[in-house]
Protein backbone atom coordinates (compact mmCIF):
# COMPACT_ATOMS: atom_id res chain seq x y z
CA UNK A 1 0.00 0.00 0.00
CA UNK A 2 3.09 2.75 0.82
CA UNK A 3 4.43 2.15 -2.81
CA UNK A 4 0.73 2.70 -4.15
CA UNK A 5 0.44 5.57 -2.33
CA UNK A 6 3.86 7.16 -3.23
CA UNK A 7 3.00 6.71 -7.12
CA UNK A 8 -0.57 7.68 -6.45
CA UNK A 9 0.93 10.78 -5.23
CA UNK A 10 4.00 11.95 -7.70
CA UNK A 11 0.94 11.49 -10.04
CA UNK A 12 -1.07 13.95 -8.26
CA UNK A 13 1.54 16.14 -8.10
CA UNK A 14 2.47 16.00 -11.90
CA UNK A 15 -0.97 16.26 -12.59
CA UNK A 16 -1.72 19.25 -10.30
CA UNK A 17 1.25 21.12 -11.92
CA UNK A 18 0.71 20.49 -15.41
CA UNK A 19 -3.37 21.91 -15.08
CA UNK A 20 -1.91 25.00 -12.68
CA UNK A 21 0.21 25.79 -16.02
CA UNK A 22 -2.13 25.64 -18.28
CA UNK A 23 -5.14 27.31 -16.69
CA UNK A 24 -2.77 30.16 -15.83
CA UNK A 25 -1.03 30.98 -19.31
CA UNK A 26 -4.95 31.09 -20.61
CA UNK A 27 -6.16 33.47 -17.44
CA UNK A 28 -2.79 35.64 -18.11
CA UNK A 29 -3.84 35.66 -22.08
CA UNK A 30 -7.64 36.54 -21.57
CA UNK A 31 -7.68 38.29 -18.40
CA UNK A 32 -5.58 41.48 -18.67
CA UNK A 33 -4.89 43.44 -15.77
CA UNK A 34 -6.97 47.28 -15.99
CA UNK A 35 -4.53 49.28 -13.75
CA UNK A 36 -1.50 49.20 -16.07
CA UNK A 37 -1.27 52.51 -17.61
CA UNK A 38 1.56 53.40 -20.29
CA UNK A 39 3.96 56.12 -18.96
CA UNK A 40 3.49 59.63 -19.53
CA UNK A 41 6.05 61.01 -21.02
CA UNK A 42 6.32 65.41 -19.39
CA UNK A 43 8.71 67.94 -21.25
CA UNK A 44 11.04 69.43 -19.72
CA UNK A 45 8.70 72.58 -18.96
CA UNK A 46 6.65 70.86 -16.55
CA UNK A 47 9.43 68.29 -14.46
CA UNK A 48 10.17 69.79 -10.84
CA UNK A 49 13.43 70.65 -9.11
CA UNK A 50 13.83 67.36 -7.61
CA UNK A 51 13.37 65.57 -11.53
CA UNK A 52 15.63 67.86 -13.20
CA UNK A 53 18.46 66.95 -10.73
CA UNK A 54 18.14 63.55 -11.31
CA UNK A 55 18.32 63.78 -14.72
CA UNK A 56 21.06 65.56 -14.64
CA UNK A 57 23.71 63.67 -14.32
CA UNK A 58 22.74 61.38 -17.30
CA UNK A 59 22.76 64.55 -19.93
CA UNK A 60 26.24 63.63 -22.38
CA UNK A 61 29.38 65.77 -21.16
CA UNK A 62 29.33 68.01 -24.43
CA UNK A 63 25.81 69.40 -23.81
CA UNK A 64 26.57 70.32 -20.15
CA UNK A 65 30.90 71.27 -20.51
CA UNK A 66 31.69 73.95 -23.56
CA UNK A 67 35.31 72.24 -23.43
CA UNK A 68 34.03 68.93 -24.68
CA UNK A 69 32.66 67.92 -28.41
CA UNK A 70 30.36 65.13 -29.78
CA UNK A 71 32.83 62.01 -31.54
CA UNK A 72 29.96 60.20 -32.92
CA UNK A 73 31.26 60.81 -36.28
CA UNK A 74 35.07 60.01 -35.05
CA UNK A 75 33.41 56.52 -33.76
CA UNK A 76 31.74 56.00 -36.85
CA UNK A 77 34.50 56.53 -38.97
CA UNK A 78 37.02 54.17 -37.04
CA UNK A 79 34.21 51.57 -37.31
CA UNK A 80 33.92 51.62 -41.01
CA UNK A 81 37.65 52.02 -41.57
CA UNK A 82 38.72 49.22 -38.96
CA UNK A 83 39.06 46.46 -41.37
CA UNK A 84 41.81 48.34 -43.43
CA UNK A 85 43.72 49.61 -40.37
CA UNK A 86 43.66 46.33 -38.56
CA UNK A 87 45.87 45.57 -41.38
CA UNK A 88 47.87 48.28 -41.71
CA UNK A 89 48.58 48.34 -38.06
CA UNK A 90 49.21 44.18 -37.93
CA UNK A 91 52.05 45.03 -41.13
CA UNK A 92 53.24 48.01 -38.91
CA UNK A 93 53.83 46.23 -35.93
CA UNK A 94 55.76 43.39 -37.49
CA UNK A 95 58.02 45.63 -39.75
CA UNK A 96 58.75 47.23 -35.94
CA UNK A 97 59.34 43.87 -34.68
CA UNK A 98 61.17 41.85 -37.11
CA UNK A 99 64.83 44.17 -35.77
CA UNK A 100 63.81 43.58 -32.19
CA UNK A 101 63.32 39.94 -32.68
CA UNK A 102 66.68 39.15 -34.22
CA UNK A 103 68.46 40.74 -32.26
CA UNK A 104 67.22 38.95 -29.17
CA UNK A 105 66.99 35.69 -31.22
CA UNK A 106 70.74 35.57 -30.99
CA UNK A 107 71.15 36.85 -27.45
CA UNK A 108 68.74 34.22 -25.78
CA UNK A 109 70.28 31.72 -28.62
CA UNK A 110 66.56 31.37 -29.45
CA UNK A 111 65.91 29.54 -33.18
CA UNK A 112 63.37 31.70 -34.15
CA UNK A 113 60.51 33.76 -33.28
CA UNK A 114 57.47 34.59 -35.70
CA UNK A 115 53.89 35.50 -35.92
CA UNK A 116 51.53 32.94 -36.41
CA UNK A 117 48.52 34.47 -36.72
CA UNK A 118 48.07 38.53 -36.30
CA UNK A 119 44.68 40.51 -35.90
CA UNK A 120 43.12 42.24 -33.99
CA UNK A 121 40.22 41.46 -34.38
CA UNK A 122 36.17 42.66 -35.72
CA UNK A 123 35.80 44.86 -33.09
CA UNK A 124 37.13 48.32 -33.26
CA UNK A 125 38.33 50.83 -30.23
CA UNK A 126 35.66 53.77 -29.74
CA UNK A 127 36.85 57.33 -28.25
CA UNK A 128 34.62 58.13 -24.94
CA UNK A 129 35.08 60.66 -22.74
CA UNK A 130 34.54 60.72 -18.61
CA UNK A 131 35.31 62.87 -16.03
CA UNK A 132 36.60 61.81 -12.12
CA UNK A 133 35.11 62.33 -9.20
CA UNK A 134 35.36 65.86 -7.80
CA UNK A 135 34.78 67.16 -5.04
CA UNK A 136 31.11 68.45 -4.71
CA UNK A 137 31.22 72.55 -4.37
CA UNK A 138 28.48 74.29 -2.88
CA UNK A 139 28.18 76.82 -5.73
CA UNK A 140 24.86 77.34 -8.12
CA UNK A 141 25.21 76.66 -12.11
CA UNK A 142 22.42 78.56 -13.99
CA UNK A 143 21.07 76.07 -16.86
CA UNK A 144 18.78 76.65 -19.11
CA UNK A 145 16.27 74.11 -19.15
CA UNK A 146 12.86 75.80 -19.57
CA UNK A 147 11.15 78.90 -19.29
CA UNK A 148 10.75 78.93 -15.85
CA UNK A 149 12.52 79.62 -12.35
CA UNK A 150 12.62 78.19 -9.46
CA UNK A 151 12.35 80.66 -6.18
CA UNK A 152 14.70 79.97 -2.77
CA UNK A 153 12.41 77.47 -1.79
CA UNK A 154 12.87 75.32 -5.24
CA UNK A 155 9.44 76.27 -5.87
CA UNK A 156 8.81 76.35 -9.97
CA UNK A 157 7.40 80.19 -10.98
CA UNK A 158 5.84 81.30 -13.91
CA UNK A 159 7.06 83.66 -15.64
CA UNK A 160 4.66 84.58 -17.82
CA UNK A 161 5.69 82.92 -20.71
CA UNK A 162 9.36 85.27 -20.65
CA UNK A 163 11.90 82.86 -23.13
CA UNK A 164 15.56 81.87 -22.30
CA UNK A 165 15.02 82.04 -18.36
CA UNK A 166 17.20 80.02 -15.91
CA UNK A 167 16.44 77.39 -13.40
CA UNK A 168 19.20 77.35 -10.84
CA UNK A 169 20.61 73.73 -9.07
CA UNK A 170 23.06 73.64 -6.57
CA UNK A 171 25.49 71.27 -7.76
CA UNK A 172 26.55 69.90 -4.27
CA UNK A 173 22.74 68.49 -4.05
CA UNK A 174 23.01 66.15 -7.28
CA UNK A 175 22.85 62.61 -6.07
CA UNK A 176 25.67 60.75 -5.84
CA UNK A 177 26.09 57.98 -8.37
CA UNK A 178 29.36 55.43 -7.34
CA UNK A 179 32.65 55.74 -6.54
CA UNK A 180 33.59 54.83 -10.31
CA UNK A 181 34.56 57.57 -13.58
CA UNK A 182 31.70 57.90 -15.54
CA UNK A 183 31.37 57.69 -19.05
CA UNK A 184 30.13 60.57 -20.96
CA UNK A 185 29.63 61.35 -24.46
CA UNK A 186 32.33 63.68 -26.03
CA UNK A 187 36.19 64.53 -26.07
CA UNK A 188 37.70 67.47 -24.21
CA UNK A 189 39.82 69.47 -27.09
CA UNK A 190 42.14 72.13 -25.70
CA UNK A 191 42.55 75.69 -27.46
CA UNK A 192 45.86 77.16 -27.07
CA UNK A 193 48.14 79.71 -28.70
CA UNK A 194 50.32 77.31 -29.85
CA UNK A 195 50.16 75.78 -33.73
CA UNK A 196 49.07 72.55 -31.96
CA UNK A 197 45.84 70.62 -31.69
CA UNK A 198 45.13 68.85 -28.52
CA UNK A 199 42.82 66.09 -28.16
CA UNK A 200 41.83 63.71 -24.95
CA UNK A 201 39.32 61.11 -25.28
CA UNK A 202 39.38 58.13 -23.28
CA UNK A 203 39.99 55.21 -25.20
CA UNK A 204 37.68 51.59 -24.67
CA UNK A 205 38.80 48.61 -26.70
CA UNK A 206 37.16 45.48 -25.75
CA UNK A 207 38.56 43.51 -28.70
CA UNK A 208 38.69 39.81 -29.84
CA UNK A 209 42.11 39.90 -31.39
CA UNK A 210 43.99 36.80 -31.91
CA UNK A 211 47.87 36.82 -31.92
CA UNK A 212 49.79 33.82 -32.12
CA UNK A 213 53.34 33.73 -31.69
CA UNK A 214 55.62 30.75 -32.63
CA UNK A 215 58.55 30.31 -30.42
CA UNK A 216 61.27 27.43 -31.78
CA UNK A 217 64.31 26.81 -29.08
CA UNK A 218 67.08 23.76 -28.80
CA UNK A 219 64.66 21.78 -31.24
CA UNK A 220 61.33 22.68 -29.06
CA UNK A 221 58.27 24.63 -30.08
CA UNK A 222 56.10 26.50 -27.96
CA UNK A 223 52.78 28.68 -28.82
CA UNK A 224 51.65 31.68 -27.08
CA UNK A 225 48.25 33.10 -28.03
CA UNK A 226 46.55 36.21 -26.98
CA UNK A 227 42.86 36.47 -26.83
CA UNK A 228 40.52 38.74 -25.21
CA UNK A 229 41.94 42.35 -25.10
CA UNK A 230 40.40 44.97 -23.13
CA UNK A 231 41.77 47.90 -22.96
CA UNK A 232 40.83 51.19 -21.08
CA UNK A 233 43.41 54.20 -21.54
CA UNK A 234 42.93 57.98 -21.16
CA UNK A 235 45.65 59.66 -23.61
CA UNK A 236 46.16 63.24 -24.76
CA UNK A 237 47.11 63.61 -28.33
CA UNK A 238 48.79 66.52 -29.60
CA UNK A 239 49.01 67.22 -32.81
CA UNK A 240 51.99 69.33 -33.57
CA UNK A 241 53.26 71.53 -35.10
CA UNK A 242 50.53 72.61 -37.39
CA UNK A 243 52.11 72.71 -41.28
CA UNK A 244 51.00 73.94 -44.34
CA UNK A 245 51.30 70.72 -46.19
CA UNK A 246 49.16 67.66 -46.23
CA UNK A 247 48.59 66.16 -43.48
CA UNK A 248 48.96 69.50 -41.61
CA UNK A 249 50.77 68.10 -39.17
CA UNK A 250 54.68 67.23 -38.93
CA UNK A 251 54.24 64.91 -35.67
CA UNK A 252 51.60 63.05 -33.40
CA UNK A 253 52.86 63.16 -29.26
CA UNK A 254 50.81 60.60 -27.26
CA UNK A 255 51.36 60.95 -22.88
CA UNK A 256 49.50 58.90 -20.43
CA UNK A 257 47.52 61.16 -18.31
CA UNK A 258 46.81 57.97 -15.99
CA UNK A 259 48.31 54.39 -15.52
CA UNK A 260 45.93 52.16 -17.85
CA UNK A 261 43.94 49.29 -17.25
CA UNK A 262 44.78 46.16 -19.59
CA UNK A 263 43.00 42.83 -19.56
CA UNK A 264 43.91 39.94 -21.75
CA UNK A 265 44.07 36.25 -21.88
CA UNK A 266 47.15 34.29 -22.65
CA UNK A 267 47.38 30.72 -23.39
CA UNK A 268 50.23 28.74 -23.82
CA UNK A 269 50.52 24.81 -24.79
CA UNK A 270 46.71 25.33 -24.81
CA UNK A 271 46.17 26.44 -21.38
CA UNK A 272 45.16 29.97 -19.97
CA UNK A 273 48.22 30.91 -17.28
CA UNK A 274 46.16 34.01 -16.05
CA UNK A 275 44.01 31.62 -14.48
CA UNK A 276 46.60 30.86 -12.00
CA UNK A 277 46.21 32.57 -8.80
CA UNK A 278 48.37 35.35 -8.36
CA UNK A 279 49.71 35.94 -11.78
CA UNK A 280 46.94 38.21 -13.28
CA UNK A 281 47.75 40.49 -10.86
CA UNK A 282 50.85 40.13 -10.89
CA UNK A 283 51.10 40.67 -15.03
CA UNK A 284 47.99 43.96 -14.38
CA UNK A 285 51.13 45.34 -11.85
CA UNK A 286 53.66 44.76 -14.18
CA UNK A 287 52.24 46.34 -17.60
CA UNK A 288 50.40 49.50 -15.61
CA UNK A 289 54.23 50.10 -14.16
CA UNK A 290 56.00 49.75 -17.24
CA UNK A 291 53.60 51.20 -19.75
CA UNK A 292 53.76 54.54 -17.16
CA UNK A 293 57.88 54.77 -16.92
CA UNK A 294 57.79 55.38 -20.65
CA UNK A 295 54.48 57.26 -21.67
CA UNK A 296 52.93 58.25 -18.17
CA UNK A 297 53.01 62.11 -18.24
CA UNK A 298 54.75 64.16 -19.17
CA UNK A 299 56.71 61.42 -20.57
CA UNK A 300 55.72 61.35 -24.57
CA UNK A 301 55.66 59.15 -27.35
CA UNK A 302 56.66 61.15 -30.48
CA UNK A 303 55.43 59.71 -34.14
CA UNK A 304 57.12 61.85 -36.50
CA UNK A 305 55.17 62.45 -39.29
CA UNK A 306 57.31 64.59 -41.26
CA UNK A 307 60.22 66.86 -41.23
CA UNK A 308 58.94 69.79 -39.40
CA UNK A 309 61.76 72.19 -40.69
CA UNK A 310 61.00 71.26 -44.07
CA UNK A 311 57.70 70.92 -44.03
CA UNK A 312 57.13 75.00 -42.44
CA UNK A 313 60.37 75.57 -44.42
CA UNK A 314 62.01 77.37 -41.15
CA UNK A 315 65.73 78.86 -41.29
CA UNK A 316 67.89 76.28 -40.39
CA UNK A 317 71.33 78.25 -40.58
CA UNK A 318 72.86 81.24 -42.16
CA UNK A 319 74.83 81.23 -45.47
CA UNK A 320 78.01 83.90 -45.38
CA UNK A 321 78.65 84.91 -48.68
CA UNK A 322 81.61 87.10 -49.48
CA UNK A 323 81.58 88.12 -53.17
CA UNK A 324 85.69 88.82 -53.58
CA UNK A 325 86.68 89.19 -56.78
CA UNK A 326 85.85 88.81 -60.96
CA UNK A 327 88.36 88.43 -63.93
CA UNK A 328 88.48 88.76 -67.62
CA UNK A 329 84.62 89.36 -67.65
CA UNK A 330 82.64 89.72 -71.10
CA UNK A 331 82.58 93.24 -72.70
CA UNK A 332 78.93 94.41 -73.16
CA UNK A 333 79.00 97.97 -73.81
CA UNK A 334 79.52 99.20 -77.44
CA UNK A 335 82.08 101.56 -77.15
CA UNK A 336 83.59 100.79 -73.57
CA UNK A 337 84.05 98.07 -71.43
CA UNK A 338 81.48 97.25 -68.96
CA UNK A 339 80.02 98.17 -65.54
CA UNK A 340 79.47 94.99 -63.23
CA UNK A 341 77.70 93.88 -60.55
CA UNK A 342 76.65 90.87 -59.14
CA UNK A 343 72.82 89.72 -57.80
CA UNK A 344 72.78 86.62 -55.48
CA UNK A 345 69.90 84.95 -53.74
CA UNK A 346 68.95 81.29 -52.91
CA UNK A 347 66.54 79.43 -54.84
CA UNK A 348 63.19 78.35 -53.59
CA UNK A 349 62.65 81.84 -52.07
CA UNK A 350 60.98 84.70 -53.01
CA UNK A 351 63.06 87.47 -51.42
CA UNK A 352 64.00 90.04 -53.48
CA UNK A 353 68.28 89.52 -54.57
CA UNK A 354 70.63 90.90 -52.71
CA UNK A 355 73.30 93.01 -55.09
CA UNK A 356 76.77 94.60 -54.60
CA UNK A 357 78.00 98.11 -55.63
CA UNK A 358 78.41 98.66 -59.58
CA UNK A 359 82.12 98.82 -60.64
CA UNK A 360 82.54 101.74 -63.33
CA UNK A 361 84.19 100.72 -66.32
CA UNK A 362 85.98 97.31 -65.26
CA UNK A 363 86.36 93.87 -66.55
CA UNK A 364 88.29 92.81 -63.43
CA UNK A 365 86.55 94.45 -60.38
CA UNK A 366 86.89 93.71 -56.75
CA UNK A 367 84.43 94.44 -54.15
CA UNK A 368 85.42 91.90 -51.18
CA UNK A 369 81.39 92.68 -49.96
CA UNK A 370 79.98 90.12 -47.13
CA UNK A 371 76.46 89.23 -47.18
CA UNK A 372 74.31 87.11 -45.12
CA UNK A 373 71.34 84.99 -46.66
CA UNK A 374 68.99 82.98 -44.47
CA UNK A 375 68.97 78.80 -45.41
CA UNK A 376 65.96 76.66 -45.01
CA UNK A 377 66.72 73.54 -46.85
CA UNK A 378 70.78 72.88 -47.45
CA UNK A 379 69.87 69.49 -49.07
CA UNK A 380 67.92 71.04 -51.89
CA UNK A 381 68.78 75.00 -51.80
CA UNK A 382 71.79 76.54 -53.88
CA UNK A 383 73.07 79.60 -54.20
CA UNK A 384 72.32 81.54 -57.47
CA UNK A 385 75.06 84.14 -58.53
CA UNK A 386 74.77 86.61 -61.77
CA UNK A 387 76.94 89.39 -63.14
CA UNK A 388 75.30 91.73 -64.94
CA UNK A 389 76.53 95.09 -66.93
CA UNK A 390 74.59 97.89 -64.98
CA UNK A 391 72.81 100.30 -68.18
CA UNK A 392 71.75 103.82 -67.28
CA UNK A 393 68.57 102.81 -69.57
CA UNK A 394 67.03 100.13 -70.46
CA UNK A 395 67.55 96.24 -69.47
CA UNK A 396 70.49 95.02 -67.57
CA UNK A 397 72.85 92.75 -69.76
CA UNK A 398 73.77 89.42 -68.24
CA UNK A 399 77.42 88.42 -67.96
CA UNK A 400 77.11 85.37 -66.85
CA UNK A 401 75.90 83.18 -64.08
CA UNK A 402 76.95 80.37 -62.08
CA UNK A 403 75.69 78.23 -59.16
CA UNK A 404 76.88 76.35 -55.48
CA UNK A 405 74.61 73.85 -53.93
CA UNK A 406 74.62 74.04 -50.66
CA UNK A 407 74.61 70.24 -49.82
CA UNK A 408 78.22 70.57 -51.42
CA UNK A 409 79.23 72.71 -48.23
CA UNK A 410 80.67 71.75 -44.90
CA UNK A 411 79.17 73.11 -42.23
CA UNK A 412 81.37 75.74 -40.07
CA UNK A 413 83.65 75.10 -42.52
CA UNK A 414 85.31 78.48 -45.17
CA UNK A 415 85.52 77.48 -48.47
CA UNK A 416 86.82 79.78 -51.39
CA UNK A 417 85.54 78.98 -54.70
CA UNK A 418 86.57 80.62 -58.41
CA UNK A 419 83.68 80.12 -60.66
CA UNK A 420 83.07 79.63 -64.40
CA UNK A 421 80.51 82.45 -65.41
CA UNK A 422 77.84 80.95 -67.82
CA UNK A 423 74.98 81.93 -70.04
CA UNK A 424 72.70 79.71 -68.32
CA UNK A 425 72.92 76.53 -66.16
CA UNK A 426 71.41 74.50 -69.34
CA UNK A 427 74.87 71.88 -69.65
CA UNK A 428 73.50 70.67 -73.45
CA UNK A 429 73.49 74.82 -73.96
CA UNK A 430 76.04 75.75 -76.71
CA UNK A 431 76.49 79.10 -75.56
CA UNK A 432 78.11 77.74 -72.25
CA UNK A 433 80.53 77.04 -74.54
CA UNK A 434 81.88 80.44 -75.04
CA UNK A 435 84.44 81.89 -71.84
CA UNK A 436 82.28 84.66 -70.07
CA UNK A 437 85.04 85.30 -67.08
CA UNK A 438 85.52 84.00 -63.46
CA UNK A 439 83.80 85.16 -60.24
CA UNK A 440 85.47 84.46 -56.92
CA UNK A 441 83.51 83.99 -53.76
CA UNK A 442 84.35 82.84 -50.49
CA UNK A 443 81.41 80.80 -47.85
CA UNK A 444 80.75 79.53 -45.31
CA UNK A 445 77.31 78.07 -43.71
CA UNK A 446 76.90 78.23 -40.48
CA UNK A 447 73.83 75.74 -38.98
CA UNK A 448 71.82 77.24 -36.24
CA UNK A 449 73.17 75.71 -33.09
CA UNK A 450 71.21 72.26 -32.04
CA UNK A 451 67.50 73.27 -30.33
CA UNK A 452 67.61 76.79 -31.81
CA UNK A 453 65.69 75.66 -34.91
CA UNK A 454 62.83 74.02 -32.62
CA UNK A 455 60.25 76.00 -32.72
CA UNK A 456 58.69 74.01 -30.27
CA UNK A 457 60.49 75.08 -26.46
CA UNK A 458 57.37 76.59 -24.26
CA UNK A 459 55.53 73.93 -22.84
CA UNK A 460 51.75 73.13 -22.63
CA UNK A 461 50.80 75.83 -20.10
CA UNK A 462 52.70 78.80 -22.18
CA UNK A 463 55.60 79.69 -20.08
CA UNK A 464 58.61 80.20 -21.33
CA UNK A 465 61.95 78.46 -21.06
CA UNK A 466 65.24 79.43 -20.45
CA UNK A 467 68.18 79.90 -23.17
CA UNK A 468 70.53 76.99 -22.10
CA UNK A 469 73.48 78.33 -19.96
CA UNK A 470 76.78 79.29 -21.97
CA UNK A 471 74.41 81.18 -25.07
CA UNK A 472 76.65 82.97 -27.44
CA UNK A 473 76.89 86.58 -27.84
CA UNK A 474 77.54 86.76 -31.31
CA UNK A 475 75.14 87.72 -34.25
CA UNK A 476 72.07 85.61 -35.10
CA UNK A 477 68.66 85.90 -37.00
CA UNK A 478 65.82 87.16 -35.54
CA UNK A 479 62.31 86.16 -36.21
CA UNK A 480 59.22 88.00 -35.81
CA UNK A 481 55.66 85.84 -36.96
CA UNK A 482 52.64 88.04 -36.93
CA UNK A 483 50.06 85.50 -36.41
CA UNK A 484 46.59 87.27 -35.59
CA UNK A 485 44.90 90.21 -34.06
CA UNK A 486 41.58 90.24 -31.97
CA UNK A 487 39.07 92.92 -31.64
CA UNK A 488 40.76 95.82 -33.68
CA UNK A 489 38.33 98.17 -34.97
CA UNK A 490 38.63 101.72 -36.78
CA UNK A 491 36.46 105.00 -36.92
CA UNK A 492 35.33 104.65 -40.54
CA UNK A 493 37.13 101.55 -42.21
CA UNK A 494 39.44 98.65 -40.78
CA UNK A 495 41.39 96.88 -43.35
CA UNK A 496 44.30 96.08 -41.18
CA UNK A 497 47.60 95.26 -42.04
CA UNK A 498 51.01 95.28 -40.11
CA UNK A 499 53.55 97.53 -39.96
CA UNK A 500 57.20 96.09 -37.92
CA UNK A 501 59.97 98.56 -37.41
CA UNK A 502 63.38 97.37 -36.44
CA UNK A 503 66.53 99.07 -36.32
CA UNK A 504 65.08 101.90 -39.06
CA UNK A 505 64.44 98.61 -41.28
CA UNK A 506 60.21 98.18 -42.61
CA UNK A 507 58.41 95.15 -43.19
CA UNK A 508 54.52 95.09 -43.69
CA UNK A 509 52.12 92.07 -43.85
CA UNK A 510 49.57 91.89 -46.42
CA UNK A 511 46.29 93.93 -45.80
CA UNK A 512 43.12 91.86 -45.04
CA UNK A 513 39.77 93.89 -45.73
CA UNK A 514 37.29 94.51 -43.26
CA UNK A 515 38.18 92.85 -40.63
CA UNK A 516 37.96 93.23 -37.35
CA UNK A 517 39.80 89.91 -36.19
CA UNK A 518 42.46 89.18 -39.11
CA UNK A 519 44.59 86.28 -38.95
CA UNK A 520 48.05 86.54 -41.14
CA UNK A 521 50.40 83.90 -39.96
CA UNK A 522 53.44 85.75 -41.93
CA UNK A 523 56.97 85.61 -40.69
CA UNK A 524 60.03 87.89 -41.07
CA UNK A 525 63.43 87.54 -40.54
CA UNK A 526 66.27 90.26 -39.40
CA UNK A 527 70.00 89.18 -39.31
CA UNK A 528 71.93 90.94 -36.56
CA UNK A 529 75.60 91.29 -36.24
CA UNK A 530 75.17 91.18 -32.53
CA UNK A 531 72.01 90.44 -30.65
CA UNK A 532 69.54 92.98 -30.14
CA UNK A 533 69.85 92.74 -26.20
CA UNK A 534 69.65 96.39 -26.16
CA UNK A 535 67.08 97.07 -28.76
CA UNK A 536 63.21 97.64 -29.03
CA UNK A 537 60.74 96.52 -31.97
CA UNK A 538 57.33 98.63 -32.81
CA UNK A 539 54.67 96.70 -33.99
CA UNK A 540 51.59 98.73 -35.45
CA UNK A 541 48.50 97.87 -36.91
CA UNK A 542 47.20 100.09 -39.46
CA UNK A 543 44.16 100.18 -41.36
CA UNK A 544 44.30 101.36 -44.80
CA UNK A 545 41.88 103.04 -46.75
CA UNK A 546 39.21 102.02 -49.58
CA UNK A 547 40.56 102.70 -53.10
CA UNK A 548 38.32 104.92 -53.11
CA UNK A 549 37.62 106.94 -50.31
CA UNK A 550 37.97 109.92 -48.24
CA UNK A 551 39.46 109.23 -45.32
CA UNK A 552 43.14 108.29 -44.70
CA UNK A 553 44.94 105.52 -42.96
CA UNK A 554 43.86 105.01 -39.30
CA UNK A 555 46.28 103.64 -36.27
CA UNK A 556 44.68 101.15 -34.79
CA UNK A 557 46.77 100.14 -31.70
CA UNK A 558 50.68 99.72 -31.68
CA UNK A 559 53.34 97.79 -29.26
CA UNK A 560 56.62 98.50 -28.17
CA UNK A 561 58.41 95.09 -27.15
CA UNK A 562 62.05 95.00 -25.45
CA UNK A 563 64.40 92.28 -27.20
CA UNK A 564 66.25 91.85 -24.12
CA UNK A 565 63.50 89.09 -22.85
CA UNK A 566 63.81 87.45 -26.52
CA UNK A 567 67.72 86.97 -26.65
CA UNK A 568 67.36 85.58 -22.92
CA UNK A 569 64.69 83.10 -23.01
CA UNK A 570 65.46 82.24 -26.89
CA UNK A 571 61.37 82.62 -27.94
CA UNK A 572 58.18 84.08 -26.88
CA UNK A 573 54.72 83.39 -28.19
CA UNK A 574 52.07 85.93 -26.61
CA UNK A 575 49.23 88.15 -26.63
CA UNK A 576 49.93 91.96 -26.56
CA UNK A 577 47.33 94.18 -25.68
CA UNK A 578 47.58 97.33 -28.17
CA UNK A 579 48.14 100.76 -26.78
CA UNK A 580 45.45 103.38 -27.98
CA UNK A 581 43.48 100.14 -28.82
CA UNK A 582 40.09 99.72 -26.48
CA UNK A 583 40.31 95.75 -26.94
CA UNK A 584 42.92 95.20 -29.45
CA UNK A 585 45.29 92.18 -29.55
CA UNK A 586 47.88 91.06 -31.15
CA UNK A 587 49.47 87.53 -31.25
CA UNK A 588 53.37 87.81 -31.65
CA UNK A 589 55.92 85.29 -31.79
CA UNK A 590 59.46 86.07 -31.56
CA UNK A 591 62.81 83.65 -32.20
CA UNK A 592 66.40 84.23 -31.70
CA UNK A 593 68.54 81.83 -33.08
CA UNK A 594 72.16 81.55 -33.23
CA UNK A 595 74.41 80.26 -35.93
Amino acid sequence: MGFFRTVLGFFGFGVGVTMGLVIGYYLFIYFQPTDVKDPVIRPLVELDTKSLESMLPEVPHWVKNPDFDRIDWLNKFVENIWPYLDKAICKTAKEIAKPIIAENTAKYKIDSVEFETLTLGSLPPTFQAYVPNQPRLPISIPLKYASIQCNSNQTPVNRGGEEDELREFNWWKMPETSGRKRKKEGMKVYTTDEQELIMEPSIKWAGNPNITVVVKAFGLKATAQVIDLHVFALPRITLKPLVPSFPCFAKIVVSLMEKPHVDFGLKLLGADLMAIPGLYVFVQEIIKTQVANMYLWPKVLEVPIMDPAKAQKKPVGILHVNIVRAVKLTKKDFLGKSDPYVKLKLTEEKLPSKKTSVKRSNLNPEWNEDFKLVVKDPESQALELTVYDWEQVGKHDKIGMSVIPLKELIPDEAKSLTLDLHKTMDANDPANDKFRGQLTVDVTYKPFKEGDSDVDTSDESGTIEKAPDGTPEGGGLLVVIVHEAQDVEGKHHTNPYVRIVFRGEERKTKHIKKNRDPRWEQEFQFVCEEPPINDKMQIEVISRPPSIGIHSKENLGYVVISLADVINNKRINEKYHLIDSKNGRIQLELQWRTS
